[in-house]
């Protein structure tokens, strides 16, 4: 494959163009790794219904760090971007390698967390012994892909701040076909391969992970990225940035920490209903990943050209960038919602359960695919927040968000032990409570003035 230097402009316009230019390649690079989460649950559902209950717990507990790596990579993109509106090309190579650097310290802090502390917490709030013992063996070998995780993640920050999402997917499909393959050779023994059941999965992500790593980083050396920018020529610590780094990020770090965790909260409430009940939460965990792609996407598109354009000086063209965003977005959430509901048996069919599965994962299909709606709005005037560099405020938010989401959850769950599509409705409620504030904060131009 032969690939040509590129050297593209790093300023952006205010264009539905330069919206879908920069948010379907994110879009395809999102939706990958979703379909991977997809045909892991396919296989898990293939070796047995706990297998498929199990996937959920272990998914949203990695989750958590993964959004660690997520939260960097969304601060780190704005500071890259704003640098690129103001044409500060020479600042873009130190603040990736710096933000390197802290991903690797924070794989650290995982790993130690995930063999010293999380076994205690897993048996103590885990019904099920046995099935937290599986728990914790699955994660003491999935935490490993966690640095090619975070790395990876900054290859994001500095892909899409520099107008270069395009690349993404190149790493990105990579990684899914190599993780098909290995899921169905490592769970199931096939390719000379032994069959390692559920611990299989594990080993297949960090493989894949490794693999797609790898791929983006030859995709910059032949781009000649690494060159423009300076990427690598030096990774000596720069406190000055480090700092400047996690000033911008770790609001975004601990909002996107407190919302998986609290997901982790609800998903064990759910087990506490049982295994049907939380394998169908844990289909619609997938269900959610993956048809939520394109909001996604366009809510890192709102991050990116938001601090973009307040870096050219353009702070009145926001909110009408905003607005070009959310139309965008809520057009490709109406029509996943039309599908979802037209093809609800069909969707939940491909997890191979019973009919008991799927009278009681439909309803809840319907719920979710409302959230879907809600959440291709609030998730977008959200980071665009994060693009006028108020990272805080998105803390505040969140936190907010958060508190009426665990109340609500907890009330019809467990206390009150109502339906499970019941309980789902927090979803609708939590982006309800995250659009509201985002909304009037943007309005109210009190981040005009913000510097990054």
């Amino acid at each position: 494959m032969s690939m040509s230097p590129t050297s593209p402009s790093l300023q952006v316009t205010v264009s539905s163009k330069q919206i879908l230019s920069i948010s379907l390649p994110i879009a395809l690079a999102i939706m990958v790794p979703q379909v991977n989460f997809v045909i892991n649950n396919i296989f898990l559902g293939a070796l047995s219904s706990e297998a498929l209950a199990i996937g959920g717990i272990i998914g949203v507990y990695y989750l958590i760090f993964g959004v660690m790596g997520q939260g960097l990579n969304n601060g780190l993109q704005a500071l890259i971007s704003r640098r690129a509106g103001e044409n500060r090309i020479d600042e873009i190579g130190v603040l990736f390698s710096q933000g390197v650097i802290i991903s690797l310290f924070l794989s650290v802090v995982g790993i130690l967390f995930t063999y010293f502390v999380a076994p205690s917490i897993f048996h103590s709030v885990l019904n099920d012994t046995q099935r937290a013992d599986k728990v914790i063996e699955f994660l003491k070998i999935r935490i490993w892909g966690i640095p090619f995780l975070f790395i990876y993640q900054m290859r994001n920050a500095l892909l899409v701040g520099t107008n270069q999402s395009k690349f993404l997917i190149i790493g990105t499909a990579t990684e899914a076909i190599f993780n098909i393959f290995f899921d169905y050779s490592l769970i199931f023994g096939h390719f000379g391969f032994a069959a390692m059941g559920l611990n299989g999965a594990a080993y297949a992500s960090i493989l894949s992970e490794v693999m797609g790593l790898f791929v983006i980083y030859l995709v910059i050396h032949y781009q000649k990225i690494g060159a423009r920018f300076e990427l690598f020529k030096s990774f000596s610590v720069q406190w000055d940035y480090i700092k400047l780094i996690l000033v911008q990020s770790s609001p975004i770090m601990m909002q996107y920490m407190i919302s998986i965790i609290s997901w982790e909260f609800f998903y064990i409430l759910i087990e506490h209903r049982g295994e049907q009940a939380l394998a169908v939460s844990n289909a619609m965990r997938n269900i959610f990943g993956f048809f939520g792609s394109f909001t996604w996407a366009f809510a890192a598109t709102a991050n990116t050209m938001v601090s973009n354009i307040i870096g050219q000086g353009l702070q009145d063209e926001v909110i009408p960038l905003i607005n070009k965003i959310v139309k965008w977005s809520i057009g490709f959430a109406l029509l996943v919602c039309l599908l979802l509901n037209v093809f609800a048996e069909p969707f939940l069919s491909i997890y191979g359960q019973g009919e008991g599965f799927m009278q009681e994962g439909i309803p809840v299909l319907r719920v979710v695919s409302f959230a879907l709606v809600l959440m291709s709005i609030a998730t977008i005037w959200l980071n665009a927040v994060t693009g006028t560099g108020q990272s805080k405020i998105n803390l505040a938010i969140e936190f907010l968000a958060i508190i009426i989401y665990i109340i609500y959850a907890y009330l019809t769950i467990e206390y009150y032990q109502l339906p499970i599509t019941i309980g789902w409705v927090c979803e609708i409620i939590y982006w309800i409570s995250l659009l509201v504030p985002s909304y009037l904060y943007i309005h109210s131009m009190r981040w005009k003035n913000k510097k990054i």
